[in-house]
């Protein structure tokens, strides 16, 4: 392994995170709001522990109680008085919907002069969930939709569906009282009706988005899915302010100032990367040989969100195939490394960020008797990386504005 680039790698993803957690973005947007009755906080996301903390510093006793859901081991401590709660991600479960309750009672005969602070972050989707159909149901196709390659956006667009919260649901709940709505964006181009499935938001997909979507990837539901689909969301909401204050452009302009400041040239590839995780490892390796006689240092940034479309039963994540996939691309290069992290800090079921590998991955990888295809065959990254030191391990982050890939040419 080249310590220099992986020491670099260490750096410019501490560096990056640390430049969009959440808290100067929820002060930000508090600075001109006006609340003439009660504040009462929901917080939803992989990030709402943190935001709920600023919000919370910032109002103090101005608001008057708060419900906080997120994913499990990302509550820090107690926050004044808000119930937290830990629930589960990608898949929701009894925690997910026992929190949303909480969330809904918290809401419930609210006045014209009452205002919903309602901090939303990606991961909102499992966490903040109130389903029209069995909650058993609602896994299994939740399960379904991440094992058939499907998109984050046609992930959202049935789960809305399934939903009595998301695609503009949870505001009509809250009426007439107002909601100031504050989101960090995790999905490309930042539509505000699909981060999180929208619970605060009007929905831009229709029926007809929904059927295609369950047709395209022939989703088994049952005959009262069926007939959710058929059901529209709401087109319209008057009762609803939103700033989106956190985004994956952040991640990468941040990313790209470490670059230049450890001598790198950045150049951004992409802030809306969005394709298979190993056909993206494979990309930037490419890039790596392109330029690898140019004789300087150079960073090319992608950000955004992949997919892996399961064929195996090994454990692993995006990020971690991206890294995987490019090592087979470098292999025998010393002074090219590709990494690729979440800003959550996890990826995939796993306790990993993201992977890192350089031109001696592949080598580390024979001498246990492995191979990069053989091992996204099984989509085994995590295992693979375990071996060769090259998983990117930062726990939670606080924060969640997608992914970012870093691929490093060390000048020689």
């Amino acid at each position: 392994m080249n310590r220099i680039l992986r020491d670099h790698s260490d750096q410019i993803v501490r560096e990056a995170i640390a430049a969009v957690q959440p808290d100067a973005a929820v002060r930000r947007a508090l600075e001109n709001m006006q609340f003439p009755g009660r504040v009462l906080l929901v917080a939803a996301g992989k990030a709402a522990w943190q935001m709920a903390k600023a919000a919370s510093d910032c109002l103090g006793s101005r608001i008057e109680n708060g419900v906080v859901v997120t994913k499990y081991d990302h509550v820090k401590g107690p926050i004044a008085n808000f119930a937290c709660y830990e629930a589960g991600h990608p898949v929701p479960d009894e925690n997910s919907f026992r929190g949303t309750q909480a969330a809904l009672d918290l809401v419930s005969d609210l006045t014209d002069r009452d205002t919903v602070l309602f901090l939303l972050s990606g991961g909102g989707s499992a966490l903040f969930e109130k389903p029209l159909v069995s909650g058993e149901e609602l896994q299994d196709i939740t399960g379904q939709l991440l094992a058939c390659g499907a998109d984050i956006v046609e992930i959202n667009t049935i789960r809305k569906r399934l939903s009595a919260v998301k695609g503009g649901r949870f505001a009509q709940l809250c009426w007439p009282a107002r909601v100031e709505a504050v989101v960090l964006s995790d999905i490309l181009g930042d539509p505000l009706d699909m981060i999180a499935s929208g619970p605060a938001c009007p929905d831009s997909a229709t029926a007809e988005d929904a059927w295609r979507i369950r047709k395209k990837y022939g989703l088994k539901m049952s005959g009262t899915a069926e007939k959710l689909l058929d059901v529209e969301t709401p087109k319209t909401l008057d009762n609803v302010h939103t700033q989106i204050n956190g985004s994956v452009r952040e991640l990468c302009a941040a990313a790209a100032k470490v670059c230049l400041r450890l001598g790198y040239e950045p150049a951004l590839l992409t802030d809306q990367l969005c394709c298979q995780a190993k056909e993206a490892g494979s990309f930037l390796a490419s890039i790596l040989k392109t330029h690898a006689s140019d004789g300087k240092s150079l960073a090319f940034i992608a950000g955004g969100e992949t997919v892996v479309k399961l064929t195996g039963h090994g454990l692993g994540g995006r990020n971690q195939e991206i890294a995987l996939a490019a090592a087979a691309g470098i292999d025998g290069m010393q002074n090219a490394a590709v990494f690729s992290v979440g800003s959550d800090g996890t990826d995939g079921p796993t306790d990993a960020a993201g992977g890192y590998a350089d031109g001696d991955t592949c080598r580390a990888l024979a001498e246990h008797g492995l191979t990069v295809d053989a091992v996204l065959r099984d989509n085994d990254a995590y295992h693979a990386l375990q071996k060769t030191g090259g998983l990117i391990v930062t726990g939670p982050t606080g924060t969640n504005v997608n992914d970012v890939a870093v691929a490093l040419l060390l000048k020689e």
